[in-house]
């Protein structure tokens, strides 16, 4: 049998220039990492314009790259009306996803291949769902920091419809959401379960019960969260158990919601709990976990389904598993 290997200085110069040896057969890739990098940048920019002065080009280059890639996917990427800026086809949202993946790992190895991959390096951005962020957030940036010095680490948190967009459209690298309702397009590992619990005031007449339930409950002025997935969450406990909350207040803020209970002006059911039983304003509170438990909430660490996660990413994935390996 011929060998498939290149044996002659032609065969070397191309596979250096680009060409892919399969079995039998030489294939070249005919577009550039360059072109993706601006063709990912118009599609996150939503124009020419914008993605020429974030790669510091000039906008005609950005648009001979997408007119290359198009030419050579032989589809049309992108619709592109003067004033309305750009938007992708469904080729285009195809090329998108895929185009990610190979600067993502085009990155890693120009990052790691002097030291063979033996320290992390790069950046990293990592989401997470505003509730969960006080008590999940700060654990893993540290331990991170301390593993991995040379990874660039930041974070950002924020509504979980946010969280969710911003992984979609690669402005995060993970997030750290509750797994609930969230979009196709998202991978995920699970981290734990979380139960919810009933928060009352100290001084209120059920706090000295030694376990509360929704029937215990529902007749009883609630503070809600009124922020998904909060809000569904704790519906659908409701409707599961064949109950209709009283609801006399509706907040956004964890933190005001516990303020209200604090006052006495309800109870509220929150998933995540301070180590601390208090309010911002001292007042204390008790916690019972909700006896019988109606429905646990799992929460996950996620990335884009279509993007191989980077290896600074694929460690942080790792080290989330291994921290709450036993929690929840």
């Amino acid at each position: 049998m011929d060998s498939v290997w290149p044996d002659s200085y032609q065969q070397v110069k191309y596979k250096n220039q680009g060409y892919i040896h399969g079995l039998g057969e030489v294939f070249m890739a005919r577009y550039t990492l360059r072109q993706l990098e601006a063709f990912v940048a118009v599609a996150e920019q939503g124009s020419l314009t914008s993605a020429a002065e974030k790669l510091h080009v000039s906008q005609s280059a950005i648009s001979g790259a997408i007119n290359n890639l198009e030419r050579v996917f032989g589809a049309q990427l992108t619709i592109r009306r003067k004033a309305h800026g750009v938007t992708l086809t469904s080729a285009g949202k195809y090329v998108l996803d895929r185009s990610k993946g190979l600067l993502n790992a085009a990155s890693d190895l120009e990052l790691h291949a002097s030291d063979a991959g033996t320290e992390l390096r790069g950046a990293l951005t990592l989401g997470c769902y505003r509730t969960l962020a006080p008590t999940v957030l700060a654990g893993l940036i540290d331990q991170y920091s301390r593993l991995y010095p040379l990874v660039e680490l930041d974070f950002f948190d924020g509504p979980q419809s946010e969280i969710q967009e911003r992984v979609l459209a690669g402005r995060l690298d993970l997030a750290v959401a509750y797994d609930l309702g969230l979009p196709a397009g998202l991978q995920r590992k699970r981290l734990y379960e979380a139960a919810p619990s009933i928060v009352l005031a100290a001084d209120h007449p059920l706090a000295s019960r030694p376990s509360l339930g929704l029937n215990d409950v529902a007749d009883e002025p609630m503070i809600l969260l009124d922020v998904n997935p909060s809000r569904e969450n704790t519906m659908m406990m409701f409707s599961s158990a064949g109950l209709q909350p009283n609801i006399r207040f509706r907040t956004t803020d964890y933190e005001v919601t516990r303020s209200l209970v604090g006052r006495g002006m309800g109870y509220a059911i929150l998933i995540q709990q301070p180590a601390a039983n208090q309010t911002y304003e001292g007042r204390p509170l008790v916690v019972h976990p909700m006896t019988p438990v109606i429905r646990t909430v799992p929460v996950s660490i996620v990335w884009p389904g279509s993007v191989t996660p980077s290896q600074s990413a694929a460690a942080m994935v790792a080290l989330a598993s291994e921290l709450y390996a036993d929690a929840g």
